[in-house]
């Protein structure tokens, strides 16, 4: 539509504004069909695109969590050089081993700690992806009832366009598949 009074309508919005105008019950059913059809879409299309963000925050926090895990490997490794540095340096001619006896001690009581902490991050990690990859299972639920509501959005305006009754059976069946889907999505 412009600003100069010019309106170009597709043919499914003339027959809905007809119907509209009119006493034709079968267009009227259609009409308001359509209606609750787009609502019931869009509703599905929210909660689909809801669950993609999930997904995605949720692959994000995997990969903090992984990265943390790697830090603390980093760190597990240093301490297991610095440990096998202070082993080596026991074997030394001329050295005390005593002295360092306390440091390869202390070093692998650190590397044990370290070692928990790196392990546990590796399972918050792998929890975080379970839930995106949960998170995008049900995108792909609300994406399918979406699909097959769209679809029914479809068959709607054929159905008004052509006035055929199987049309309008079929279109309430898709309707109901993609509100069957939505159900299943929602649990």
């Amino acid at each position: 539509m412009s600003g100069h009074g010019f309106h170009v309508h597709g043919p499914h919005d003339h027959a809905v504004e007809h119907a509209a105008h009119s006493n034709d019950k079968f267009s009227g059913n259609i009409a308001v069909t359509t209606a609750i059809l787009a609502t019931v879409g869009a509703i599905f299309g929210y909660q689909g695109g809801a669950t993609q963000n999930d997904a995605a925050l949720f692959k994000n926090n995997a990969a903090i969590a992984k990265t943390e895990a790697a830090n603390r490997w980093n760190y597990y490794q240093s301490k297991s050089a610095k440990q096998n540095l202070a082993e080596l340096a026991m074997t030394l001619p001329n050295v005390d081993p005593e002295k360092y006896k306390a440091d390869v001690a202390r070093y692998k009581e650190e590397k044990e700690a370290i070692k928990q902490d790196a392990e546990k991050w590796e399972a918050k990690s792998a929890e975080w992806d379970h839930e995106s990859d949960h998170a995008l299972h049900k995108h792909h639920q609300w994406a399918l009832a979406t699909t097959a509501e769209q679809i029914a959005i479809a068959l709607a305006a054929i159905t008004l366009l052509t006035h055929r009754k199987w049309l309008m059976y079929g279109t309430y069946a898709v309707a109901a598949v993609g509100i069957g889907l939505g159900v299943v999505a929602a649990l």
